[in-house]
């Protein structure tokens, strides 16, 4: 791990422990900023409270990110509890860190941790998403969506939660596919699996809860070359929020099953397009469809 990504973590991370108050991103990419602005630059050595305090910064503030910096053996420790159960940091530092993941600029997480294979990453890759409970139809399509996946070499991405995301990612898996599931619950117990790829925000042990599950679908959205929504709920849930968060960044091509639901069709009015089983069979044509905006 190079110096640049140990700062990050540093500065960025609680590192296990829920009473550190790391930096934000943005006040992180603030601090970058100055830094270069500083002269005589700093080089070979720590930043001291009086470099930070010349930045800028009140002695309060300028002591908190000394403070972080000087934090070492824990972080040590952590990266070392980590790697205990197969997890990785993927800083936005680091060379693995997922490229489409920038597309969420400024708002890109500043680590996710990875506990699989990572070359999955590189590869192209669809989105799923969907409600908990679903409709026969709704979750035939799910699974559709996922067998289609493993069969054209694209990686299924999707949040390993009950429903539409567990059926995509069963079916994918079964026809010899490949998954990265971007969970809101802990790393540390996820048992390793040929053909899985597990990401997380904010730390390798942390607890499920909900804020981090409605947090981690733009990250979901943003790993697929174009996202497949097998159901929504009308104006609520995760999977509407979601969808209507991309579309309205347009970070990703989205598809919706169209299953007559006034959810789909408000997400269509919204800038998703339509799709049945049957159009499942090309995702190149999807893609094709989406560069051109020629309708399906």
């Amino acid at each position: 791990m190079t110096g640049a990504e140990r700062g990050f973590l540093l500065l960025t991370s609680q590192l296990g422990n829920p009473e550190r108050r790391p930096l934000t991103v943005a006040q992180l990419r603030l601090l970058g900023q100055r830094v270069r602005q500083l002269s005589p630059p700093v080089q070979d050595r720590d930043l001291t409270v009086e470099d930070v305090a010349r930045l800028g910064y009140d002695k309060d503030m300028a002591w908190r990110i000394v403070s972080l910096l000087e934090e070492e053996d824990l972080l040590e420790y952590y990266l070392e509890k980590a790697a205990r159960v197969g997890c990785v940091p993927l800083t936005r530092r680091s060379a693995a860190y997922p490229v489409r993941a920038r597309r969420l600029d400024p708002d890109a997480p500043g680590c996710l941790w990875a506990k699989g294979e990572l070359s999955l990453l590189e590869r192209p890759a669809v989105a799923l998403v969907g409600s908990r409970k679903l409709n026969a139809s709704n979750e035939a399509f799910a699974r559709a969506a996922g067998m289609q996946a493993a069969r054209q070499g694209y990686v299924l991405v999707s949040g390993g939660a009950a429903g539409a995301d567990r059926q995509a990612q069963s079916a994918c898996l079964e026809a010899g596919g490949n998954v990265i599931c971007v969970t809101a619950d802990s790393l540390a117990a996820k048992q390793p699996q040929i053909g899985m790829l597990y990401l997380s925000e904010e730390g390798f042990d942390r607890a499920f809860t909900a804020q981090r599950a409605l947090s981690r679908n733009r990250v979901i959205h943003c790993l697929g070359d174009f996202v497949l929504v097998a159901q929504s709920g009308l104006e609520k849930g995760g999977t509407w929020n979601g969808t209507v968060q991309n579309l309205r960044h347009s970070w990703t091509p989205v598809w919706c099953f169209q299953d007559g639901s006034q959810s789909e069709r408000l997400l269509c009015q919204l800038g998703a397009r339509a799709i049945l089983p049957e159009n499942l069979k090309d995702f190149s044509l999807l893609t094709r469809s989406c560069e051109n905006k020629i309708a399906f």
